[in-house]
């Protein structure tokens, strides 16, 4: 990886300044229940598919389902199986499920073939949001940060498209839906939660999801755009293997259940300050008034198939799976977490009954032939026990001024003359992507940093030549890995010296801060 992974070095060897993602605050418990559900189009299939359906999850407790619509752009007015749908959306209601609609092209080229295309999907969805005048809740777009659903990812040149592309289609989606009906809740990007961001990669063309943001952030500062562009925002909190725990995590700049705090971090520093809200932060009284909220509409985690249920699958497995017991405690323990998260809105396991072709996805509660899995018990135990609301104090964020997570090793230098050309070095890191401008300068005596030589490396390291540095380096920092920043060899005269860098957040240049070390003996310096 080009570096020291971080938890490679020992405590000792490192000089923290910052250590998590995210700044962690206690807070009183929260006082709404998050919604569980579903995504699934099963009830899509026929009316009395649909009534068996909702049978289930009125059974378990579930209160939303959300239901995909494609958009083709060939037929841009045709709302695809529109009695089925009508029908799959009554029942719901009736049943008191709350029905979210998802609007996507069935091409990944469909909206950046031409440029007409944008003003004719934000029609649709109007036109859609018309026509089921009960539902309120509209998702726009599935996943652009992934090539099976958004072309192209990236340009000619490697630089990212495929989300700075996307935003103007959320935009115009939000006015067309706002101008049917005020009330209605427009929930952004769907998105994916890794990317390689890798133009030349062969068969997985994706950008990862704090780059995404960051796309989407600068097309709308772009744009001149004083109105919002979504009133929440949908995501996709897969595990990176079906095998991985529950806190297992992704490295930066991909994010799953454990990394939501880099999420809300990648929507500040891509709105803040604008007409678009951002995540609700703790201990602020005197935030904004509206505040953005977070959907986790698709999470799964995909099941092996007992021998007695394969006949009701046909195909290949394509993925290493977990096991049924494994996945029931899963989603058992996702629920009363995330119902500790204000953020967080709602939480959709995909699907409540699996596909069928085992290429495709077997993460549901029930198994293809419609036979319960240990999953379903637990999650419908879960919600009966009212782990939808937070039991105990609520795990609550707040943005960082600074870049996350950085830590500096300054201790370096020698008292032997041998050791006076050899390569200089201390070893850095950061929990996300930064650059950094590093030197080495002199100091007049060992202990604290006069103020005055404080200010002088500050300031120098603003600048290109960094004047007044002894050695000097720049680069960047992988987010989750150590890097030995190593200078020039030089001979240095016996004395004291001190290292000193600046780290800037390569998602807001805003974010940056300077550190010193203590000086430290060349030689045998003069009394």
């Amino acid at each position: 990886m080009g570096g020291l992974m971080r938890n490679g070095l020992p405590a000792a060897a490192r000089l923290t300044v910052a250590c998590a993602l995210g700044a962690l605050f206690l807070a009183p418990a929260a006082a709404a229940d998050i919604r569980v559900g579903v995504a699934d189009d099963h009830p899509k299939g026929s009316p009395e598919v649909a009534a068996r359906f909702y049978d289930e999850m009125k059974d378990v407790g579930m209160t939303e389902n959300r239901i995909t619509l494609l958009w083709d752009s060939a037929h841009p007015t045709t709302i695809d199986g529109q009695d089925n749908l009508t029908a799959a959306i009554h029942d719901a209601q009736a049943d008191g499920v709350r029905i979210t609609l998802d609007i996507y092209p069935t091409r990944a080229k469909a909206l950046t073939d031409s440029p007409v295309a944008p003003g004719k999907f934000a029609a649709f969805a109007a036109l859609v949001a018309r026509t089921f005048p009960t539902v309120k809740d509209f998702i726009i777009g599935n996943e652009p940060n992934k090539s099976r659903f958004w072309q192209p990812q990236f340009n000619r040149n490697g630089t990212r498209a495929a989300c700075s592309g996307y935003e103007p289609v959320l935009a115009a989606s939000y006015d067309a839906l706002k101008s049917v009906d005020r009330s209605i809740i427009v929930v952004g990007v769907g998105l994916g939660p890794r990317g390689t961001d890798n133009p030349r990669a062969p068969g997985n063309l994706s950008i990862s999801p704090v780059r995404c943001l960051a796309d989407v952030g600068r097309a709308y500062r772009r744009s001149k755009r004083t109105k919002p562009i979504m009133d929440a925002l949908s995501y996709h909190p897969y595990p990176n293997a079906s095998t991985d725990k529950i806190d297992t995590g992704y490295a930066w700049p991909n994010a799953g259940i454990p990394d939501l705090a880099r999420i809300k971090q990648a929507v500040w520093d891509a709105f803040h300050g604008t007409g678009q809200p951002t995540f609700q932060e703790a201990g602020m009284p005197n935030g904004p008034a509206r505040t953005l909220k977070l959907r986790l509409n698709e999470v799964g985690w995909q099941v092996s198939i007992p021998p007695a249920n394969r006949s009701a699958y046909f195909g290949k497995e394509s993925v290493v799976t977990t096991d049924e017991g494994t996945q029931a405690a899963i989603y058992g323990n996702l629920i009363p977490l995330l119902a500790c998260d204000p953020s967080v809105e709602s939480v959709l396991f995909f699907n409540l009954v699996d596909e069928a072709n085992l290429d495709r996805w077997q993460s549901g509660l029930m198994r293809a032939d419609w036979t319960r899995r240990p999953s379903y018990g637990i999650v419908k135990g879960a919600i009966a026990a009212g782990q939808t609301r937070c039991a105990g104090r609520v795990v609550a964020w707040r943005h960082d001024y600074r870049p996350v997570g950085v830590h500096l090793n300054f201790l370096g230098g020698s008292r032997r003359r041998s050791d006076r050309n050899k390569f200089w070095s201390f070893v850095a890191g950061s929990e996300e992507g930064t650059r950094y401008t590093a030197a080495l300068y002199r100091a007049r005596r060992p202990g604290r940093v006069a103020p005055t030589l404080r200010a002088l490396i500050s300031r120098s390291l603003r600048t290109v030549r960094m004047r007044g540095a002894v050695l000097r380096s720049r680069g960047k920092l992988v987010g989750g890995w150590d890097k030995v920043i190593q200078f020039p060899p030089k001979r240095l005269k016996p004395g004291y010296y001190v290292y000193g860098a600046t780290v800037v957040a390569e998602m807001n240049a805003a974010r940056k801060a300077t550190y010193v070390g203590l000086p430290f003996a060349v030689g045998e310096p003069r009394r």
